[in-house]
């Protein structure tokens, strides 16, 4: 198991973003958008380059890359050679060009809204976070908040909401993606929303919803470690219990979209309460609100009810590293379901990578040796070794990060799609 605090993304000009796919893969996907996409993953590459990883002629190559030129979708960058010492013509890559699209990503979540702004190759242009009271929210509300952040995280770039293409957007629940549907959220009073027809009519731009989950998933997918992977999941713990799962570079959402809902697995029959309505979901014994239930019970902590559940847990932890040990039971628990999640996720789809993130991975014991012990004893024993497990300690605009891939992505889909012209915006 390893512990990681990866790069903040979008902070490199030519690193490029997007999976990084092997050379000579097999695709399906038309042949100008497989030259964009590893143009786009790659930050600079030659023709010469993409014809080999592609396996066609330069003469198609050179034909579709003077296509996406002229549509001003990527460009030439001059890249001195090795060894040349300044001497001659500098060798010519192509490149996204990073001005043709700008995207929002923002994040609503229980506590905190947060958003980014990032240009066609995925570069950092502004971010913002703005706190919140925690609860649901009415539609009108959200859609508030939304424009105020938007509004705020533009004035940060020297921008207007005009000069965008699209936001993507990430909101914890269930999201039916495809058609922009949330039909339940803890942010959100209502259930069954057409948000992303909402937000848009409200904000004048093309918004593309997701599941919180899926768009953690999508950050590492673009901007992390999951770039060269071809398949992993991401398990995040915060106010709830979330998974992404990627399959073949892309990911997976199921028949209706509301797939890989791992915190509402059911690990207890006629179990615990959880905030989905349900009993004896995975998140009702993981989630924050699950530690902090148990602490307020198993502490005598009564007093406590009105302080913030950030509060509690902060004090549930300390008692906790201090050795009290009904405090330590309470984690030793939640890890010990969390084994069960995990060892789940093992059996059923044998990722070559489970990534552990959110803020509540802070609380080392849910991810102690024991726990990581008791996965291995449950996971089926085929005498190979099993996943392994990396803890990623992003900063809280990972998600905004993931919303604007999100956004990137629906906006090249567009625009590369066979049945339209390229056409610059």
């Amino acid at each position: 198991m390893m512990v990681r605090d990866p790069k903040e993304p979008g902070t490199d000009d030519h690193r490029g973003c997007g999976p990084l796919i092997a050379p000579l893969s097999e695709q399906t996907r038309p042949l100008r958008q497989q030259v964009f996409e590893r143009v786009r993953a790659a930050g600079l590459i030659p023709r010469v380059q993409l014809a080999k990883e592609l396996a066609v002629s330069p003469a198609s190559v050179t034909t579709i890359t003077q296509e996406l030129i002229e549509a001003g979708l990527i460009e030439e960058v001059a890249a001195p050679r090795d060894g040349d010492q300044g001497r001659g013509r500098p060798a010519v890559a192509l490149g996204v060009r990073s001005g043709a699209h700008l995207v929002a990503g923002m994040k609503l979540s229980d506590r905190e809204h947060t958003a980014v702004i990032v240009d066609f190759s995925g570069r950092l242009i502004a971010d913002d976070v703005i706190s919140r009271r925690p609860g649901a929210m009415s539609l009108p509300e959200l859609l508030a908040a939304m424009d105020t952040l938007l509004t705020r995280v533009c004035a940060k770039a020297g921008l207007t909401p005009r000069d965008l293409t699209a936001i993507g957007l990430g909101v914890p629940g269930f999201v039916d993606c495809e058609q922009g549907m949330v039909l339940w959220s803890s942010v959100l009073v209502e259930r069954g929303v057409a948000l992303s027809q909402a937000a848009s009519a409200r904000l004048g731009l093309p918004v593309h919803v997701d599941n919180d989950a899926n768009l953690v998933t999508l950050a590492e997918l673009w901007f992390g470690a999951g770039r060269a992977l071809s398949d992993f999941a991401v398990v995040t713990i915060e106010h709830g219990v979330g998974m992404g799962f990627v399959l073949n570079h892309r990911i997976y959402r199921g028949a209706k979209g509301l797939g890989m809902e791992l915190g509402h697995t059911k690990v207890q029959l006629d179990g615990a309460l959880c905030r989905c309505g349900q009993r004896g979901c995975l998140e009702a014994y993981v989630a924050d609100y699950a530690l902090a239930r148990e602490a307020t019970t198993a502490l005598n902590w009564s007093h406590k009810e009105g302080q913030s559940i950030n509060v509690l847990l902060e004090s549930l932890y300390d008692h906790a590293k201090a050795g009290n040990t009904a405090a330590r039971s309470i984690f030793r628990r939640a890890g010990r379901y969390l084994a069960v999640g995990l060892s789940n996720v093992v059996n059923l789809f044998d990722p070559s990578l489970i990534i552990l993130s959110g803020e509540r991975m802070r609380y080392d014991y849910l991810y102690a040796a024991e726990t990581l012990a008791e996965m291995e004893h449950l996971a089926i024993s085929t005498g190979r070794p099993k996943p392994p497990i990396e803890i990623h300690a992003w900063g809280d605009l990972l998600w905004a990060h993931g919303a604007a891939a999100l956004a990137l992505s629906e906006v090249s889909e567009r625009l590369l799609a066979p049945s339209r012209e390229i056409a610059a915006q």
